[in-house]
């Protein structure tokens, strides 16, 4: 099995049971060894109080977004700490993307640096991931 295919096995094993994503609309774009992209359109219900996207919710793209970068050698990971910076508003009807790079990877720890934007590709957050890999696999690879 290639990195690629380990990659694309273990999002659609993730992907089937990730009712979060789903339930907010994202869509994972891409997958890599290491990376992905997801993305969603910003509705009526994820505005908050000054009729924005809330932060909760563009914090959960790109935690998603890490999650599937960190998540994509078939080895179990969590998030271990995580940290956003907003930059930029994100405003209905736009759809936001977040792409998630692997920075570090040695041993169980994991460092993701996540980069969403809006339409227009200005940067509305920077995230920064921790990960830390626990036991077990999405699926058992043939030996």
């Amino acid at each position: 099995m290639t990195p690629q295919q380990r990659a694309e096995k273990s999002a659609a094993a993730m992907w089937a049971n990730d009712r979060a994503s789903k339930w907010l609309g994202m869509s994972l774009d891409a997958i890599a060894p290491g990376s992905a992209t997801m993305s969603f359109v910003v509705q009526d219900h994820h505005l908050n109080g000054h009729s924005i996207c809330h932060g909760g919710f563009i914090f959960t793209l790109a935690d998603s977004a890490f999650a599937f970068a960190c998540n994509s050698y078939n080895e179990n990971t969590v998030a271990q700490q995580n940290q956003i910076t907003y930059l930029s508003p994100g405003r209905v009807g736009e759809q936001l993307t977040a792409r998630a790079v692997e920075t570090s990877k040695t041993g169980r720890s994991g460092v993701y640096d996540i980069t969403v934007t809006g339409a227009d590709g200005r940067k509305v957050a920077i995230f920064r991931g921790l990960s830390r890999t626990i036991k077990g696999q999405h699926f058992e690879e043939e030996t």
